[in-house]
Order: C-alpha cells, then structure tokens, then sequence
C-alpha cells in the first residue's frame, strides 16, 4: 500500500501542470477539463466499487488485489501515450475502473478473527498509504520536472507492476471463500452513512487543492517556470499534515471526547478554509493550508473507528467509497468555482460543506469499547 499510494501521488502532482501543457483550449476550458479528467478516475471508482467489494468479500482479495495493480499500471501507460485531452479522459476512466486497491487490502485485514489483529493491520495500511502520500508528490514534482510528465507516468506505471509481484509472490495465500471475520458482522447503516457524509465532506477540503494549484500559484505570484517544485512543496506539507493529523487522532481521542472532538476539528479547518481566500503569500498560504489538513486529517480515523468494530466489507467499501468520491467533488467542485466565480466563493463553499457534516458527527452513535 505504501508504493501504491506512492505511485498514485508521484504521478497526480504533475497532471494538471501536464494537462495545461497539451490543451488547446482556452483558460476556462482547460481548468474545467483539469477538474474532470482528475475527478473522472475517483468518480468511476465509487460506481464500480461495489462489484469489486463483493468479488473480494467473498473470493481471494490477493489475487484481485496483484490483478488492479497491473491493470492501473497499464492505465499509467496509457495516460504517457495520450496525446489529447480526451485520450487523457478516457486512459483516466479505465484507471478509475480497475477498482480501489485500498478496498481489497481492508477486507483482507478483516478477515482476522482477532480484533486487535484487524486494528493492527488497518492501522499498518492506514499509515502505509499515508506515508506515500506525504513521499510521492515532493519526489513525483522533481521527477516530472527533471525527466519530463510523460518519463515519470511511465515510472509510476513500473512501481504499480512492482507492487503487483510483491502481493502475488510475496503474501500468503487466503483460502477463496474463507469466513469473513468479526468486522464482517451486521452494521448499523445509520451510523455507516453519517460516517460516509463525514468522510465525504471532510476528504473534499483535503483533495480540492492539487487541480487548481497553477492557477493559487500564479495568483500568489510564483513565476511560471518554478510553480512545478513549489507546487510539490505545498502538496508535500498538506500531505505532512495529513500524516501528523493521522497519528494524533488517538491521542486525541483520549484527551477529548469523540462527539465534541470530531465536530472541533471540523469548525477549525472550515475557518482555515476561509482564512485562505485573503492570503497573498505563497508561503502563508502554505502554512496556513498545512493547519488546515493537520485539523481535517484526524476526522477519518476518528469517525471510521466508530463503525470499524461491527461493519463488513460492504459497510467498509461505503465509506471508502466516500473518502475517494471526494476526490472526485472535490476537484470538480473547486475548477468550476474557480473558472466562474471568484476565489472566496471556493472556499466559502468548502468551509461550509465542512460545517454541515457537524450535525453528522454529533448525532452518530458513539464508538464502542
């Protein structure tokens, strides 16, 4: 999980500044494209991810697993020999189709009769994709920068066939159709669906940044030729403050309860999400971008644990669904803000949209010890 996340952040640091690079169209076109063809990916996933939650619920997740990593690496390939925006586009929906590689490894680890097994591996998951995603975007800038967006697509596309061989030859095999375990017990579907609404509306003002980042830089001032590595830069202290936020959230737990908690953090990076509209450092807006990811970042494993104890692998595969459907809005929503209005109606929009999942979080069941 590590190298793929790794794979996945080396390459989407550099694919709108490559995206801007092959477009013929205007600058409102191509900012809308730019929120499509990197929201299109998330948004298939989530339609498809159902089909390959129940493939890998009830049959052989490693296999699945080796498989998607393969057939997303061809998809990286795909995206270096596309030579328009549509080709782009349609390389895009294939690599969302493949499926969530996150998913299987879930239901892999839930699959462990000891639940304190099941936490371990979770959290060893967890923290191997955080740590790609704090790693890739800073390497994948420098590499896309040094080498080219077409040199490094194409190395992201060897560390995904990488990634592929090390499950298939290097984890042990799981019986097909092997009893699911305790996590795999009846859910409490309203609680699964208040978790999603959160994880939905808290990973938007997390993934909303990377589409729009030439156009924030430019507007603070960050010539041309250096918005690559200071676009990496900024994206590599949110992804910081994602892991930072991440490894707190325990720590946190214990120190303020879960129902007053989750709704503070929520408040606090919707004010940083507003503070950000009347920035003009380059610098203090990273600074304060990195506040705003270290307070949003606890919310998913905070509110996830609510449900963690007694969801399956549907249950689970809703709620990642939300964290990558977001990915999604999130793009989407913040290039066609920012193509028709101004800045401030982006991240008012975004702040609010944090504001109305306080509800959620206050009314979902506690979690149980």
């Amino acid at each position: 999980m590590f190298f793929g996340s790794f794979s996945w952040s080396f390459v989407y640091i550099s694919l709108p500044f490559h995206i801007q690079r092959i477009s013929t169209s205007d600058a409102a076109g191509t900012l809308t494209w730019t929120g499509w063809i990197m929201g299109i990916t998330p948004l298939a996933t989530v339609v498809t991810a159902p089909l390959w939650g129940r493939w890998a619920e009830r049959g052989n997740p490693k296999t699945l697993y080796a498989m998607v990593q393969v057939t997303q690496g061809l998809a990286f390939l795909g995206t270096a020999a596309a030579r328009t925006l549509i080709e782009l586009f349609l390389c895009r929906i294939v690599l969302g189709i493949t499926g969530a590689a996150s998913t299987f490894a879930f239901v892999s680890a839930g699959r462990s009769d000891d639940p304190r097994d099941v936490r371990r591996q979770v959290a060893a998951i967890q923290s191997g994709m955080t740590i790609g995603q704090v790693i890739g975007p800073l390497v994948g800038a420098i590499a896309a920068a040094r080498l080219g967006f077409r040199a490094s697509f194409v190395l992201g596309a060897v560390i995904l066939f990488g990634c592929g061989a090390l499950v298939r030859w290097g984890v042990p095999d799981q019986k097909d159709g092997a009893a699911p375990g305790p996590s795999a017990a009846r859910p409490n579907w309203r609680d699964v669906f208040a978790v999603a609404g959160i994880v939905l509306g808290g990973s938007t003002q997390i993934f909303f940044l990377t589409s729009i980042l030439p156009r924030v830089l430019s507007d603070l001032g960050v010539a041309d030729d250096r918005t690559l590595e200071v676009g990496g830069l900024v994206i590599f202290a949110s992804a910081v403050a994602a892991a930072l936020g991440s490894v707190l959230a325990a720590r946190l737990a214990e120190l303020v309860p879960e129902r007053r908690l989750i709704p503070g953090l929520l408040v606090l990076s919707s004010i940083f999400v507003v503070a950000l509209a009347a920035v003009r450092s380059v610098w203090v807006y990273g600074a304060l971008r990195f506040l705003q990811v270290a307070c949003i970042a606890p919310v998913f494993p905070l509110a996830v644990a609510r449900i963690a104890q007694s969801a399956g692998g549907v249950a689970i595969g809703v709620v990642n669904s939300a964290r990558i459907g977001a990915a999604f809005v999130g793009p989407v929503l913040a290039t066609t803000l920012l193509a028709w209005s101004l800045p401030g109606v982006l991240y008012a929009s975004l702040a609010l949209i944090g504001l109305a999942c306080v509800p959620l979080a206050r009314g979902a069941s506690p979690r149980r010890a």
